[in-house]
């Protein structure tokens, strides 16, 4: 098991994605965030059925900046209830995690 993580969330435009995700890279917050186009997602929401296109946003960073992440993130975000999911990662290329931790607040990167 590694301290690293991937955090899920999703937003309904590029522009919103792409501010979000430069905003977390710039704190140091994240080290690398992905941001996949034209998903669509199907949820419950206010006792309706809701359907809408957005965008998935993977965000890497560690479990000690999950807490301000997630606040960042809660911040910068236009949803009501936002999406924030952590996903432990147990294992990976030794020269990626490094490169993750070295480009996170803390590392040598910062």
């Amino acid at each position: 098991m590694t301290d690293k993580i991937v955090v899920l969330s999703t937003c309904a435009t590029a522009k919103d994605a792409e501010r979000m995700a430069c905003a977390l890279i710039t704190s140091h917050l994240a080290a690398c965030v992905n941001v996949v186009p034209q998903i669509r997602s199907y949820y419950r929401w206010k006792g309706e059925l809701e359907s809408a296109a957005e965008f998935l946003l993977i965000i890497k960073s560690s479990r000690d900046l999950f807490d301000a992440l997630k606040l960042e993130l809660e911040k910068l975000h236009p949803y009501e209830v936002p999406e924030v999911l952590a996903i432990p990662i147990v294992a990976g290329a030794e020269n990626y995690l490094n490169w993750l931790g070295h480009n996170l607040r803390g590392g040598d990167g910062e």
